[in-house]
């Protein structure tokens, strides 16, 4: 199978209350218009994926990501506007310096109350409900999930963990 590959990644505020997310608000032709979603994108050629990681983190919200926690990978087979094929190492970064940006080429950075984000309050992809409460769990396991695309819609959930 060959995949897009990409980073995901969540930055906690300092008591882990809140997580920084992009409100996808900016493009018209933007996939994820309207929703909520972690910072990332696609890994660069010759890019590992904690580099791609903090250079989206750095680009998309002006911080430097200190720490970077794999919190797993998710494969969205069929995802891409034409049915492409995703790959997604997510992350949780804990621990970051600067100020963050107000908003950023895909949209506007607000802080969300992570109790709202778990509890379904926040417009985003309703797939994204099955693998956030493993990316925010209180002991976390790296987990490897796999989400089914068709016709722009999430068709199952399974995954593994490493314990």
């Amino acid at each position: 199978m060959r995949a897009v590959i990409a980073t995901l990644g969540y930055v906690l505020s300092t008591d882990r209350r809140q997580v920084l997310l992009v409100r996808r608000d900016r493009r018209p032709d933007d996939l994820h218009l309207g929703y909520h979603n972690g910072l990332g994108g696609k890994l660069e050629p010759g890019e590992d994926v904690v580099a791609g990681m903090r250079r989206e983190i750095r680009e998309e919200s002006g911080l430097e990501a200190r720490t970077v926690e794999l919190a797993g990978t998710v494969s969205w087979p069929g995802f891409g506007r034409d049915g492409e094929n995703w790959f997604g190492f997510l992350f949780r970064i804990p621990d970051w310096s600067g100020e963050p940006y107000a908003e950023c080429p895909e949209g506007t950075l607000v802080w969300t109350d992570l109790a709202d984000v778990l509890a379904g309050r926040v417009p985003m992809w309703p797939s994204d409900r099955h693998f956030l409460p493993l990316v925010f769990a209180e002991r976390p396991a790296v987990f490897h999930g796999v989400i089914p695309f068709e016709n722009g819609v999430g068709l199952d959930w399974h995954y593994s963990r490493t314990d």
